[in-house]
């Protein structure tokens, strides 16, 4: 292969050097249980303590507030799930409150917790992928224990207006006479928002470490103090009895310092990346007929680029830009042995033949202007053949 391009940074990001320089220690000489006493524990302990706290100078929170676990899916089945069984022990309410759009780790998380007395309301969005503040208020009820919103979609981009949805909640709990805990998956954003959501009233949060240029296998979870929550992992006593087992050490650190990173050059990757996207959008509309981009115009993720191909097959599409040297995805859930079209594209409204054409590229730190040019003199030809093959006599 002459190239390969790698716009699916949506998926996965490449662990950045310093991270993985962070992490090093720690696979190595300093490989000390962080829950023992003697020296070299005291080592990983005090590397736990202070990436601990990087993070939490970054989300606004107590570092006591921040549970490490096994990755983003961990981190958002930990929050929905040890909130609401709590509610529920605790007899105030055994219902949920979530998006249409939300990634399959909320919907599917909801779902098993319908198989314990659950009720699960499903708010819709427009088309743009957006949900109204007051329509998920208004599907709030006496009986809620939880409400999850996330704060930008993973397949189109779409930002959510989640502070204003968690004032529009709180408001609706007050008036109801009690507290409803608001939950948001937050995996998308770190790379296009600050991330100060414990100071905007946020009561839970999820990250995954592999999204912003850390390692795979950590998760973090922000829960607000004095938010109801049942341990779902049970053991010894880490995470402050929240999250039982031994501390990935290594990969914290790296989570931290990738964290660190990635926010503190947000203004500047935003603004290079932001123009990378808009020039290969404008780029494909420009080259390509009978292409729709998908998505809010404004509020949007910089780096998400998705855009619907009339006539074409995503499937298609992606195995020959593979065939290019060109990594990105397509809005549909690939499983091993099924393809079905994106829940997202279609809770958008559109319909199943357009959520089947369409290709999200995501870019990332690494995206340079020639990758893009690569991209936009490859696609037109890569789209003309499936088009003429759908066109074809059977």
């Amino acid at each position: 292969m002459a190239r390969f391009v790698y716009l699916d940074h949506a998926a996965t990001t490449p662990l950045h050097p310093q991270a993985l320089q962070a992490m090093l220690p720690f696979l190595g000489e300093a490989y000390g249980n962080p829950s023992a006493t003697y020296t070299l524990a005291r080592r990983s302990s005090d590397a736990v303590t202070k990436a601990r706290r990087t993070i939490a100078a970054i989300l606004g929170c107590r570092p006591t507030e921040l549970v490490f676990t096994g990755g983003g899916t961990e981190s958002i089945n930990t929050a929905i799930k040890g909130i609401a069984l709590q509610q529920q022990l605790a007899n105030s309410g055994n219902h949920i409150v979530t998006t249409t759009v939300e990634h399959h780790a909320v919907l599917h998380a909801c779902q098993y917790l319908e198989r314990f007395g659950f009720e699960v309301t499903l708010v819709p969005v427009d088309a743009s992928g957006r949900v109204d503040a007051g329509d998920v208020a208004r599907a709030v009820t006496r009986h809620t224990a939880l409400v999850s919103v996330m704060t930008a979609n993973n397949e189109v981009g779409t930002i959510q207006p989640v502070f204003e949805i968690a004032d529009a909640v709180r408001a609706r709990a007050r008036a109801l006479g009690k507290r409803i805990p608001f939950h948001t998956d937050a995996v998308q954003a770190p790379n296009s928002l600050p991330m100060n959501f414990a100071d905007r009233g946020i009561d839970a949060l999820s990250l995954a470490a592999h999204k912003f240029r850390g390692p795979k296998g950590v998760g973090v979870l922000y829960l607000r103090r004095g938010v109801p929550f049942l341990a779902q992992q049970n053991g010894g006593g880490q995470e402050r009895q929240r999250r039982a087992g031994t501390e990935n050490v290594a990969g914290i650190v790296a989570t931290a310092e990738a964290l660190r990173l990635t926010q503190a050059s947000l203004g500047e990757d935003r603004d290079r990346i932001g123009a990378l996207a808009a020039r290969l959008r404008d780029g494909v509309l420009a080259r390509i007929a009978r292409t729709t981009p998908n998505g809010h115009a404004a509020e949007r993720l910089v780096n998400n680029v998705s855009i619907t191909f009339e006539g074409a097959d995503a499937q298609e599409l992606l195995r020959d830009l593979d065939a290019a040297g060109v990594a990105c995805s397509s809005g549909a859930a690939c499983g091993a042995t099924t393809v079905e079209p994106s829940h997202v594209l279609l809770a958008m409204g559109l319909p199943l033949e357009a959520a089947a054409s369409t290709v999200r590229f995501t870019l990332g730190p690494t995206t340079t202007e020639a990758e893009i040019d690569y991209v936009l003199e490859t696609l037109p030809g890569v789209v003309a053949r499936s088009r003429a093959a759908h066109l074809a006599p059977a």
